[in-house]
């Protein structure tokens, strides 16, 4: 449940940052640019985020198989 719950917040605020991009006085291709810059950012964050959260599992998985 906590991932998605984070997963929730995640798109929240990639959400915010697009509507808060568009409601801003720039120029079309100025806003394109920032929109893909935010949007390459939180890739990067989330897919770090995904990659933590499967080493998690794994590390827990193999320390309950062992009864650690």
């Amino acid at each position: 449940m906590l991932i998605y719950m984070l997963a929730g917040v995640g798109l929240g605020a990639i959400i915010g940052a697009a509507a808060g991009l568009l409601f801003a006085p720039k120029a079309g291709t100025e806003l394109r640019e920032d929109l893909a810059d935010r949007f390459k950012e939180m890739k990067g964050k989330t897919e770090e985020w995904v990659s933590e959260q499967r080493a998690k599992r794994a590390v827990d998985g193999a320390a309950e198989e062992l009864g650690v």
